[in-house]
């Protein structure tokens, strides 16, 4: 991706967070961006192609470093804790990224990239070496209840209501405990330490 490109991404990032597609146009983004408005064109198809883009990329770039941050033979149950706490905790530190979740991630299927990749591998993984209780046909509404569960407790976060580090640690023991892991153990995956999410290589 070149500079200008990024520069464009980061600013419609920020743009999608507080506002309606429909409401965004060209000349803002371009403001937003710091760029000249024809430049923006020559790099940009519509808004909508751009919105897609956007969601894809945050999607896939957060899968992948959730997924690196995970150490080999880690408890599924501490993996799926850990992922919980690296989105409400990213979600405080970048306070655009966590909007543009709370406002598509439920209803854009570019988003639903970001439940289908270390969380579910986590909980079937838990669900295999019996570290959680649920019925293999429940698996959809399982992954509900988690990226329903995260989506509101970014909310509590961007409002104020809770700081990251109570959020994330309530949600992730709330999760645990709905899958079948005892409550002390709960409480403890949701309180380790929570290590640095890895960045990816440019």
């Amino acid at each position: 991706m070149s500079i200008i490109q990024k520069r464009i991404h980061e600013a419609a990032l920020q743009l999608f967070a507080q506002k309606e597609l429909a409401d965004i146009n060209v000349s803002e983004l371009a403001q937003k961006a710091g760029l000249a408005r024809n430049t923006v064109y020559k790099n940009l198809d519509s808004i909508e192609t751009l919105f897609e883009t956007v969601a894809t990329e945050l999607a896939s770039e957060m899968n992948e470093r959730v997924g690196r941050s995970a150490a080999p033979g880690l408890d599924p149950a501490q993996r799926l804790s850990n992922g919980i706490r690296f989105y409400i905790r990213r979600a405080h530190e970048e306070r655009h990224w966590g909007s543009f979740l709370v406002r598509y991630a439920a209803s854009h299927a570019s988003l639903q990239a970001l439940w289908d990749g270390p969380p579910v591998r986590d909980i079937l993984e838990g669900l295999a070496c019996q570290r959680y209780s649920f019925r293999q046909d429940q698996l959809l509404s399982v992954i509900g209840v988690a990226a329903g569960s995260v989506l509101l407790a970014i909310s509590l976060v961007l409002q104020g209501h809770k700081t990251w580090r109570d959020a994330g640690a309530d949600t992730a023991e709330f999760v645990l405990r709905a899958l079948g892991v005892p409550a002390d153990e709960a409480r403890a995956f949701a309180t380790a330490p929570l290590p640095e999410l890895p960045p990816l290589d440019d």
